[in-house]
């Protein structure tokens, strides 16, 4: 039934929960998604991507769905309805919308949603551990004339993306850093010794777990950065999120998550536990 822990959640994902709720109707139904499609004026594959939660949805439509799928009862359907007005409602980034392409405001609201989120990062700290003077070095690498004001609010959507480590239900993040990130001098050496003290902190939060992958392991069990979102709603897959120059990919299938969730654990059987990390952390910045 529609609610639960997801009513803690921000509107992604309700939207994921909602549509995976009314796919499983559906196929208790025995309604095909063209049928589905034809009693909301639309089509198979606007269903489809209804019940993978990648639109926004009108009451009117879930209304009929559930009218549809023999969903009667006044009180599970308004708790449905209730659901739909709170999917709809704007996250936190939309002040952001601007500046953010249409994949990456998918991968902000999956990432407040998320429960636990696990990390491999090979050329930049990652975002949620990143500090205002290097994040604003790695937004104007390659854009040295990048406007000051929009260089600014870039910077300040990553420092409020950090705030979720300050909330009640604060995700578990789990991160592996490749050892050269420690040397590769961006925003300055005066930023990245900012940047690396600031880890030594992170070390030392119950949220956070971090690991460096050192030098000499080679060649890694991952050809790239990867970030695994976990979910503490049932009805919401592992999603692996991959992102490339010109946009992002989400996977969801089990057997691919699956490849990514091995690789995951290689790198942290390959990585320095906490303690040896803190070590190399320090040696870096003994070496500035």
């Amino acid at each position: 039934m529609a609610g639960g822990s997801v009513s803690e959640s921000g509107p992604t994902a309700r939207r994921l929960v909602l549509g995976s709720q009314l796919r499983r109707l559906r196929e208790a139904s025995s309604i095909s998604r063209e049928n589905a499609g034809d009693a909301i004026r639309g089509s198979e594959s606007k269903i489809s991507r209804l019940e993978l939660g990648r639109v926004g949805f009108k009451e009117r439509d879930v209304a009929d769905l559930l009218t549809l799928y023999g969903v009667d009862d006044p009180e599970e359907r308004d708790t449905f309805l209730n659901l739909v007005r709170r999917s709809n409602e704007p996250g936190w980034w939309y002040r952001f919308n601007d500046l953010l392409p249409s994949w990456f405001q998918d991968y902000v609201g999956l990432e407040e949603s998320a429960s636990r989120i696990q990390t491999y990062e090979i050329q930049f700290v990652p975002g949620l551990l990143q500090t205002e003077s290097y994040a604003r070095a790695v937004a104007t690498q390659g854009r040295p004339d990048f406007p000051e004001d929009e260089l600014d609010r870039r910077v300040r959507l990553r420092m409020q993306r950090q705030k979720l480590f300050s909330q009640a239900k604060a995700p578990r993040l789990w991160a592996v850093i490749d050892e050269s990130v420690l040397y590769r001098p961006i925003g300055g050496s005066a930023a990245l010794r900012q940047q690396i003290e600031h880890l030594l902190d992170a070390t030392t939060l119950s949220t956070v777990s971090l690991q460096i992958l050192p030098l000499e392991v080679g060649r890694s069990s991952a050809e790239g950065a990867f970030t695994v979102l976990r979910f503490a709603e049932p009805e919401i897959p592992d999603i692996v999120y991959l992102e490339h120059l010109c946009g992002a990919l989400y996977l969801d299938k089990p057997d691919e998550v699956e490849v990514y969730s091995t690789a995951f654990h290689r790198l942290t059987v390959d990585a320095h536990p906490p303690q040896r990390t803190r070590t190399a952390l320090e040696t870096a910045l003994e070496d500035l």
